[in-house]
């Protein structure tokens, strides 16, 4: 039996989610009192702090270019449908200290849904977490590539049927707006059915 994604999912779902411990060190006993204070010098001063060196930026969260490839999608946004028929609108918001694209969706007809997504430097995947008032939950993953985002739960584990997959792709337009394209498989990838083209207009 082919399973979809649930009705209301398909209709309404537009935006489709150590502190390092320190070695002892050995204690080094006080320099007698006559011993003289050490003047920085030219050279030493010179010497980069730690707050500028590669270890304190790779400590900085979210500072890897990969973050911002989703950043084409923050915004206030009407949404349309293929049939130029109003969809919903979109609030795409940078939280967490810009580590996390926070989506609210309010569709046309009252439904409602969120969705978090940030980037997983360990695995080299956006992911996505999506809940919405009519109980479902979608988790998609994928990367950003030829200008387009694209997501899908094909892998997903634990997944009932492998063959089901949705897959979500956003492309920004070369006049600032964005197209959101959800399509839907049955097997497993060979074949597809558009769910929804929607295109994102910024709201003025």
């Amino acid at each position: 039996m082919q399973n979809k994604a649930p009705a209301a999912l398909l209709m309404t779902l537009c935006g489709i989610f150590l502190t390092p411990v320190l070695s002892a060190q050995t204690a080094v006993a006080p320099a007698p009192q006559s011993t003289p204070l050490v003047t920085p010098t030219a050279a030493s001063a010179s010497q980069p702090s730690l707050a500028s060196s590669p270890l304190a930026a790779r400590r900085k969260p979210c500072s890897l270019a990969q973050f911002r490839q989703f950043d084409f999608w923050v915004g206030d946004w009407d949404v349309t449908g293929a049939d130029g028929k109003v969809a919903g609108t979109n609030t795409i918001k940078l939280v967490m200290g810009g580590c996390v694209l926070h989506e609210s969706w309010k569709a046309a007809a009252g439904f409602a849904g969120e969705s978090f997504n940030t980037y997983d430097a360990t695995r080299n995947v956006w992911h996505q977490t999506w809940v919405d008032t009519g109980g479902n939950l979608l988790v998609i993953e994928g990367r950003y590539e030829n200008d387009a985002m694209t997501l899908s739960d094909i892998a997903l584990p634990g997944k009932k049927d492998p063959n089901a997959v949705n897959e979500i792709q956003w492309t920004r337009l070369s006049d600032g707006a964005v197209r959101q394209l959800w399509r839907t498989s049955t097997d497993g990838g060979k074949t597809w059915t558009v769910a929804f083209d929607g295109k994102y207009v910024k709201k003025t």
